[in-house]
């Protein structure tokens, strides 16, 4: 991958730019516990190609969400659970949606 392949990619959501360094600095918060929620399957960070984390921009909102949670006083476990099931009540949400619009238009199929 070139220079200009990944300057292209750092608007992407998804390409794991931040070591797991400046990630926690970025939250304000300590290695471990990015290690803790990983460990926990809240995320999965990628591994560079020396096997060391590395964090996309969408994985760290949610590691902000679980640090807030945490910060209030939820256990990191709960707080995980929690952001899970927040992220599947989201996508249900959507897919209700979708159906009901599918259904409104006289096309029930389309939702499936």
């Amino acid at each position: 991958m070139t220079a200009d392949d990944t300057f292209g990619r750092l608007d992407d959501d998804d390409y794991p730019a931040y070591t797991m360094g400046r990630a926690a600095e970025m939250l304000g918060t300590t290695q471990g516990f990015l290690r803790a929620i990983g460990e926990a399957r809240l995320i999965t960070p990628l591994r560079s190609a020396g096997g060391h984390r590395r964090y996309s921009r969408y994985q760290l909102r949610i590691a902000a969400r679980a640090r807030e949670l945490v910060d209030h006083g939820t256990p990191i476990e709960a707080a995980c659970r929690i952001i899970i099931l927040e992220d599947q009540l989201e996508e249900a949400q959507r897919l209700n949606a979708e159906y009901r619009r599918a259904t409104e238009s006289g096309n029930p199929t389309a939702a499936a």
